[in-house]
């Protein structure tokens, strides 16, 4: 690991996971990484991973209906394994706030619900010529959250995150 990769820093506070991040960006330009699809299909997903976004349409009840597919032959058994998402936006405040429920999907975009949904908020706060990213996630139960955890959230949500680092330098 090296000296400046940057953790999130996480708490669990009852059925909420909060995860805090900075990135080296200003916030308009960190806001408009999640805004635009052709930038989310760039960063979006882990280390290896490619995205294909299928609808992305950014507003209150638009949907983003995604597919992340493992490209990394050195991942093993997930080389080749494909994951779909869908995203409905409930709220949306440029360059503020993101509001969305996230859950897993099928190519069709029907949830099958044997994982829980989440929702999802993100306030992007300035801080001086860097953003901070605050994520809270809620969950239904403590039990789904502890769920979510063990498949690795968090790493996977690290693994991204240095992915969209590489790309604000990139874009900047």
């Amino acid at each position: 690991m090296s000296e400046n990769k940057k953790l999130i820093s996480t708490i669990v506070e009852g059925q909420d996971l909060v995860m805090e991040r900075i990135f080296d960006a200003p916030k308009k330009l960190v806001f408009e990484m999640y805004a635009k699809s052709d930038h989310l299909e760039k960063w979006w997903g882990p280390q290896g991973w490619e995205t294909e976004n299928r609808l992305f349409d950014f507003k209150p009840d638009g949907v983003w209906h995604y597919c992340m597919r493992c490209m990394d032959e050195n991942q093993g058994e997930f080389f080749g394994h494909e994951s779909w998402g869908k995203a409905v936006f409930h709220e949306i405040v440029v360059p503020e706030k993101i509001v969305y429920t996230d859950s897993f999907s099928d190519e069709e975009g029907n949830i099958p619900g044997a994982i829980p949904d989440i929702l999802i908020t993100m306030d992007f706060v300035e801080d001086g010529d860097k953003t901070k990213l605050l994520i809270r996630s809620h969950f239904s139960s403590e039990e789904s959250l502890q769920q979510v955890k063990d498949m690795g959230i968090v790493q996977g949500l690290e693994s991204q995150f240095e992915r969209l680092d590489g790309y604000l330098e990139e874009v900047s």
